[in-house]
């Protein structure tokens, strides 16, 4: 399989974000032929569509990385039962202006955790209303809402958990299939 690009856009800017560590997590269970890249989203000014005509440089960046890559994994916790500012502030940029979105047509997956018991699932569900209106065929299933506890993944970035390294093993499988079969690779 030739190598495919994945674009990460975490939804949280803390330093030692649960969700960044699941994102480097499951780019840790990725075959060889998946290369991630973590895209930086919290230099981002709010949107305003005002700016659409001469777009600041930290959104044409983002849009560009969007572009070139074959995919999207979002990995969102999620504030007061929903999606979180900044990770919405990078959508908006990416998909304006209207017509113009870096998203059409890319295979996404989504997954999210949380120290709450419901984990990341209302978040999960605004991210697919929105990720549907921009035209992103998103995996169904598995659907990861990962309840974290500290030390569920190790300082090198491992799961020590082998039902949920299992777990996240076949969703990281079932994204690699979904994007061949979204987004053939050209050989």
């Amino acid at each position: 399989m030739a190598t495919r690009n994945v674009a990460v856009i975490v939804g949280s800017l803390r330093k030692d974000s649960y969700n960044r560590k699941l994102a480097q997590a499951l780019a840790r269970l990725a075959a060889p032929g998946l290369a991630f890249q973590f895209l930086e989203i919290g230099d981002l000014p709010p949107y305003n569509q005002d700016l659409d005509s001469a777009f600041p440089a930290p959104a044409t960046r983002l849009k560009d990385q969007i572009r070139a890559a074959d995919a999207v994994l979002f990995v969102t916790p999620e504030y007061n039962r929903a999606l979180p500012g900044v990770l919405k502030n990078a959508i908006d940029w990416a998909s304006r202006p209207y017509g113009r979105s870096a998203f059409a047509g890319k295979p996404a997956a989504i997954a999210g955790a949380s120290v709450g018991a419901v984990g990341t699932a209302v978040a999960q569900q605004q991210l697919r209303a929105i990720l549907g209106y921009l035209d992103m065929p998103t995996l169904g299933q598995p659907e990861v809402f990962i309840h974290f506890k500290e030390g569920l993944v190790a300082e090198d970035g491992t799961i020590t958990n082998e039902g949920t390294q299992k777990f996240l093993q076949s969703f990281v499988d079932k994204f690699t299939a979904w994007i061949e079969k979204i987004s053939p690779a050209q050989n």
